[in-house]
């Protein structure tokens, strides 16, 4: 039994309260010790988030290595221990999203490995998004996404302005969903002459609630283009209303699948019938002789943005702003941006896009970097996160 003395008496202490001792003062180690940021990228360019967000932090960036091998492989090495700490990984998505999402994986899995505490993935822009609902014979890759980083070893997510709310239940661990808008709305409030003669712009109905949100913020009018031209995501057929080829199936040729006009024989017939004939465009709002600002959450493809401005063009808005988060700009974006009736393309920098800057004069960016810092702060501390959601409308 070990003696330990104290003020010159000698006391007797037990061989499991001694170790209840040394396994608390462990504990005690591990809970006060620190945390360290990464950036799961191999690309320099997209590791400009990662640096910004470390200097408001005032911290270096881990130590560690992500490269490609010369047969694609993702490799990535740890270069200092992460034993018992809580471990953010940044992760910004450039064109190469998958090999992107491999490189997330990869690491988490080499940390999650090396005995870390706590695996919070900071991915501001979360990849395949937009297929987060069925379509015909499709599948839900979001949901599988989320699955994977939770196998991965994942135990937390930070992310800004995901497509559709209930992305956030696809999650089996905590995922805080930060808003780009207080910056975006500080934007047009400083950076944009007479913004008091704007009126918010909404695309398509869907994006009706963001653009009331915004116009309720900033007291300003709204519109909404809708019609002919729109090919939202609720447009899209997810094959619900397909009826089948023949009324009477091979492996069962006495049962017949209801159907409500029995006289049609055939699918071409009933296709015409069930055909949906959209509206002619038109604009709900009075845009003449105001600034319209057309928000939404991603810009990726923008025939819609540059089709929606020659509309608001001929309905006499005499200048035209487009406010997003993501700033994706795929393909010729750029190209078609510069040629358009858009007069000034506003987005964040949850995703690099220097080249497409470096193309487009008309493209600015918003940084966002203050946010996600203060995030990753109070998680780390155990701090309450709504100080980071106030004056966020509900429907934002």
């Amino acid at each position: 039994m070990p003696i330990r003395r104290f003020g010159g008496h000698r006391s007797l202490v037990s061989y499991s309260q001694a170790t209840n001792l040394s396994y608390g003062y462990t504990k005690m180690n591990i809970s006060r010790s620190g945390y360290r940021v990464f950036a799961a990228n191999s690309s320099g360019v997209c590791t400009e988030l990662a640096k910004k967000i470390t200097e408001r932090l005032g911290v270096e960036l881990g130590k560690s290595v992500v490269y490609q091998e010369s047969n694609s492989e993702t490799r990535v090495d740890v270069k200092e221990s992460v034993r018992g700490q809580d471990i953010f990984i940044i992760q910004t998505i450039p064109r190469d999203v998958n090999t992107a999402i491999m490189e997330l994986l990869v690491m988490a899995y080499a940390l999650k490995t090396s005995c870390a505490k706590n695996i919070i993935g900071v991915i501001p822009y979360f990849p395949y998004s937009k297929q987060c609902k069925m379509r015909k014979r499709g599948s839900i890759v979001c949901k599988l996404l989320a699955s994977m980083l939770a196998k991965a070893g994942l135990t937390h997510l930070i992310t800004m302005d995901l497509h559709q709310k209930e992305i956030q239940g696809f999650f089996t661990f905590p995922v805080d969903n930060l808003r780009a808008s207080p910056y975006l709305i500080q934007y047009i409030q400083e950076e944009i002459p007479d913004y008091r003669n704007a009126i918010i712009v909404a695309k398509s109905p869907s994006a009706a609630k963001r653009a009331q949100s915004y116009a309720e913020r900033l007291r300003l009018g709204l519109a909404v283009i809708h019609g002919e031209a729109q090919h939202s995501e609720s447009d899209m057929a997810d094959g619900r209303q397909s009826p089948p080829l023949s009324r009477t199936t091979s492996g069962h040729p006495g049962l017949e699948l209801p159907c409500k006009t029995h006289s049609v024989e055939s699918f071409s017939e009933l296709s015409v019938m069930m055909a949906k004939e959209k509206p002619p465009i038109s604009v709900v709002g009075d845009v003449g002789g105001r600034i319209a600002i057309i928000v939404d959450d991603i810009i990726d493809d923008v025939e819609d943005f540059v089709a929606a401005a020659e509309i608001l063009k001929e309905r006499g808005a005499y200048k035209i702003y487009i406010m997003a988060t993501h700033g994706l700009l795929s393909a010729e974006a750029p190209r078609l941006i510069e040629e358009s009736a858009i007069d000034e393309v506003v987005v964040t920098n949850t995703v690099p896009h220097e080249v497409q800057k470096l193309q487009c004069p008309k493209i600015r960016t918003v940084d966002v970097s203050m946010i996600l810092a203060e995030a990753i702060r109070r998680i780390h501390n155990g701090e309450s996160m709504s100080y980071l959601f106030r004056n966020i409308a509900v429907d934002d």
